[in-house]
Order: structure tokens, then sequence, then C-alpha cells
């Protein structure tokens, strides 16, 4: 074996402080976070209602649950690569080339792989500000360049403001719609000039998490409205919302086949579990049951802001399965005082909004439990 004489490079390897590279100090600190059951063990709180992660509350679909208790004899298999199935079936339903569509282990997976094939060391990735946070950890794991735009008073994104921000260094544009933490949504004619007035090198990011809760008659679709009319967009999904499956991680993205290519290459093998793949195809047809939950969580949704006004408290509206509770510097403190009353909320830090609170919509035994702890 032929070793290179030791240079610079190996004393800066050598004087590193422990294995870690240069630069993941500026990421979200990974430690394991505590369940809101073992939270409410920890601080004896009995029951708890998680109100924190924007999950889905009526669990998964009769069907996904039958198609999952038929699997689990087979767990001792390695899980379809490349989740083929699925990838047809969602084409198909979606009127896409199957070349179009990669399957993983949710959305915000897809956001990493975007990330990876796409962006090179300094490259810039656009994203309006606060939202989502991976994709400003995404693109700083790459070693690139996250550009922040400012949010509208209104908490709307400013599509002006995000168009003034790229470059000649911008490779992706980050657009999530219904907007997360804000609950609010952009119209189809606004992001379709949008994408139309960017340059050609730029792909666009449309994170559609929350597309299932919006009303089809007006909605954007990602899908329907830019990526099949050749746009440079990449639409993302996830099962994990209004479809009950956030535990199996399942997800997926519609795209320039070019890009679909480049995000299968950088995907790790067997990242996306049988579990999941059968779950979301047993799910995928029954339209009637995705109606009814959609009704269900705006009569959620709108109970819980009414709740919220009755105590005085600034709400955005959201068209998604939760609300933004905009409360100034005591918003760490609510949360707080909303723990030791058994409720669990979303910090909104992460997101760039250390002044609000994102609270899900729950159960009515969910919401007589907030209005409990607001009472407190």
């Amino acid at each position: 074996m032929v070793r290179a004489a030791p240079g610079r490079g190996w004393r800066r390897v050598k004087d590193r402080p422990g294995f870690a590279r240069r630069g993941l100090e500026r990421l979200p600190d990974g430690s394991p976070l505590r369940s809101p059951e073992r939270l409410g063990r920890d601080l004896g709180l009995g029951a708890v209602s998680s109100l924190g992660l924007n999950e889905g509350v009526e669990g998964p679909f009769p069907a996904a649950l039958a198609a999952l208790e038929r699997l689990l004899p087979t767990l001792n298999r390695y899980p379809g690569r490349g989740s083929l199935e699925l990838s047809e079936a969602l084409a198909e339903r979606l009127g896409v080339d199957p070349a179009q569509l990669f399957v993983c282990a949710g959305a915000d997976a897809a956001i990493g792989y975007v990330c990876q094939a796409v962006l090179e060391p300094g490259d810039e990735a656009v994203t309006a500000w606060p939202s989502f946070p991976s994709f400003v950890s995404d693109t700083l794991r790459r070693d690139g360049v996250p550009v922040r735009v400012a949010l509208r008073d209104d908490w709307s994104i400013d599509l002006d403001a995000l168009q003034a921000a790229v470059t000649d260094r911008t490779r992706l544009v980050f657009v999530a719609t219904p907007n997360n933490p804000t609950g609010l949504a952009l119209g189809r004619d606004e992001v379709t000039e949008f994408v139309d007035a960017l340059p050609a090198h730029v792909v666009t990011v449309l994170d559609e998490a929350y597309f299932d809760y919006l009303d089809p008659a007006t909605r954007l679709d990602g899908v329907a409205h830019l990526v099949r009319r050749g746009k440079s967009v990449l639409a993302l999904r996830t099962f994990s919302k209004l479809y009950g499956l956030a535990g199996l991680r399942i997800g997926y993205a519609v795209g320039p086949a070019a890009l679909v290519d480049g995000l299968r290459r950088v995907q790790r093998g067997y990242d996306v579990s049988s579990l999941g793949q059968e779950a979301a195809l047993a799910s995928l047809d029954d339209d009637a049951e995705v109606a009814v939950r959609r009704t269900a969580t705006a009569a959620r949704v709108a109970a819980l802001e009414a709740l919220l006004r009755d105590h005085g408290a600034p709400v955005t509206g959201s068209v998604a399965n939760f609300v933004l509770l905009d409360v100034g510097p005591e918003a760490d403190a609510l949360a707080e005082r909303l723990l030791r009353g058994g409720v669990v909320v979303q910090k909104g830090t992460p997101f760039g909004a250390p002044n609000a609170l994102r609270i899900t919509s729950g159960s009515p035994t969910d919401l007589a439990r907030l209005a409990a702890a607001l009472r407190a």
C-alpha cells in the first residue's frame, strides 16, 4: 500500500477535536427526543395529548391495517427495492410516467435526497422563512448556502421576494404550500407565474405534505399544474398526515425524469419498508375515506381556532391540520405551561418563529385537555 506523506491536510485532521467533520455544529442537535408518552410518565402527568407533530387523528385506513396484518409473517424478507408496485400505481393515478415517480421514507427524506443530488458546495438554496427546517438543514449538510427570505407581516409567502433572491448560484427554491408552520397556502395562478419566471438552472421543490387537506376544487396541484406541463418542479407528498402512516415513513416525489434519476442514484437501498409500501398501496384508492377525513379535519381546525380565539390568542388561520399561535416572547413559557397541563405543542424556534407555537388539531379529548391547560 502506498500512502502519501502527511501534509497540511493531515495536520488539520489530526488536530480536529472529536471525530465529526467541521461544520456539523451548524446543524440541529440530533439527540433522541422523549415521546409524549415518555414525557407524561417522567412528569407524572398520566395521559398526554400529542399536539406538536401534526399527526393524523384517525390512524391508518382500514385497508392499510388489513394489508399490514397479511404482511407480518413475511417480515424476514427485504422490501422491494425501488418500491416498484407503489411507484407504478402512483404514476398511473397521477398521470405521469413511472420514471418521474420517486418513493422514499417520507417527504422529509426527499428533501435530503434532492439536496444530495443537486447541490454542490457553495450552491444556494432559497427558501421562505419561517418554514420547514429541513430546507435549511439539508442544504447545510451538502455544504450549500441557505438563503432565507422573510414572510410578509401576515405570515404569507412573498413570492416576489423569493424570485428576487435567486442568483446565478441558486440551484433550488423551496416552497411549502400549505406552509409549515403557518398553515397558509398559495394560489394556483401565483405559483404557476412564479415558476414560469425562474431561470432554467433552478429547480422548484414544492413541498405539498399537507396537500390532501386542501379543497380539490381550488387547490394548487403541483403534479397536474406544473410537473405534467414539463416545468422544473419536484412535488413532494406524504402518507404521514391524512393517511395516518407517519410511523411507517412513506412518501414520494414527482418531477422531471432526469431529476428523479438523480434521486434514485443517491437513495439508500431498501430505505422504504415493506410495511410502508403495502400500507400506502392499500390506502391509495380510498377516495371516500380521504374526503371524510378532509372534512373532519377542517371541523377540528375550526374548533381549535375558536378555542384559541376565545382565550384571546391570535391565530393565523390554516388550511392544514394545525394552526400557528403568535403569542410573542412568552411562547416558550406558554409551551411549558401547556406541558404541565398534559398538552405537548411544537415550539416555533426550529422553524424560525421563536414567538409562536404550532398546535395540531386533535380529538375532542385533546381539545378539552388543551382548554383546561389554557385556563390553568
